[in-house]
């Protein structure tokens, strides 16, 4: 009887997903092109991260946070693209139901991360230029490691929470997702009982875990701005807002790609749109990381000279 229960709430054990592309032909092209991306992405966000770990002037706390912010980037393309590929290498388009809920939990793991880090980034910019002084002892070793612990514990605590609630919904059929990976919109569109709470819930947490960081975030760079334009040199408003400018384009990036995906699950179909918002949130906010962060940023460019060289630092 348990066992019957159990197959009317979920009927579906797997779901296709459609992928990029359906026409044969296209799929050695998106093969090459994702594979590559993908290289490049885990390529130059490991360079990144042995940029700061051998370069004793990026020991400081703005870029520990940016190391974690590469090791997300490289989680976040992990998670989703891999499989991508693998389905394209095998022409087979199924993913297990437990497969699914698993890349959902994960792909919301490391996003959920991505913001709370970002928040930190912008707290910890907002010590630096208004408060100086009190830097040191306000953003020590033990502040750094708590807010990276921290943010980890409430990204979880919201990715097992849509996980739970998505696991809660029958899916009787169809079971085509028009998507190269998991995600809740698309799998609300599948379900064949009431996503009304699901939604709501997603609003709500929402709300609270991505509203509440932006807000934080908004408040650090008005006090930061009011700071800088104070400043009376040219030369050292220019450096204070291009050590703030790359964080700000990373920020946009992620809150716009965000909010487009999430705002619009009222709509009564997805679009192939959605696929590439998807890209953008999986595959080029990860790749483009590094060469923001890197672009204007004459310490993290000879740190990176130094990697591909093989020279030790000259600190």
């Amino acid at each position: 009887m348990q066992s019957k229960f159990r197959a009317n709430r979920t009927a579906i054990t797997e779901f296709i997903l459609l992928g990029l592309v359906e026409t044969p032909g296209l799929r050695p092209v998106v093969f090459v092109v994702f594979f590559f991306a993908y290289l490049v992405t885990v390529g130059g966000n490991l360079s990144i991260l042995a940029a700061i770990f051998i370069e004793p002037k990026l020991h400081t706390p703005m870029y520990f946070f940016l190391g974690n912010l590469s090791v997300l980037d490289v989680g976040c393309i992990t998670v989703t693209v891999p499989s991508m590929l693998a389905r394209l290498l095998s022409n087979k388009r199924t993913i297990p139901y437990g497969a699914c809920l698993i890349q959902l939990f994960f792909f919301h793991l490391l996003v959920g991360v991505d913001c709370f880090l970002l928040t930190a980034m912008a707290y910890d910019r907002f010590l630096a230029i208004c408060q100086p002084l009190t830097y040191s002892t306000r953003m020590s070793q033990t502040v750094q490691r708590i807010l990276v612990a921290v943010s980890w514990a409430l990204a979880f605590t919201n990715a097992l929470t849509h996980t739970v609630a998505i696991a809660t919904l029958n899916f009787c059929g169809p079971n085509v997702i028009n998507h190269f990976y998991c995600d809740l919109p698309q799998l609300f569109q599948l379900s064949c009982s009431s996503t009304q709470l699901n939604e709501l819930l997603l609003f709500a947490v929402g709300f609270i875990m991505a509203g509440t960081p932006l807000a934080l975030i908004i408040t650090s760079y008005a006090h930061v701005a009011a700071a800088v334009l104070r400043i009376r040199s040219t030369e050292g408003r220019k450096k204070a807002f291009s050590t703030c400018g790359s964080h700000l384009t990373v920020v946009a990036i992620f809150y716009g790609s965000g909010i487009f995906n999430y705002m619009r699950l009222g709509s009564a179909k997805l679009s192939d749109k959605d696929k590439g918002v998807g890209v953008f949130n999986t595959v080029i906010n990860p790749m483009l990381n590094p060469i923001i962060y890197s672009l204007r940023n004459p310490d993290v460019q000879g740190a990176l000279w130094r990697v591909l060289k093989g020279t030790p630092s000259l600190a």
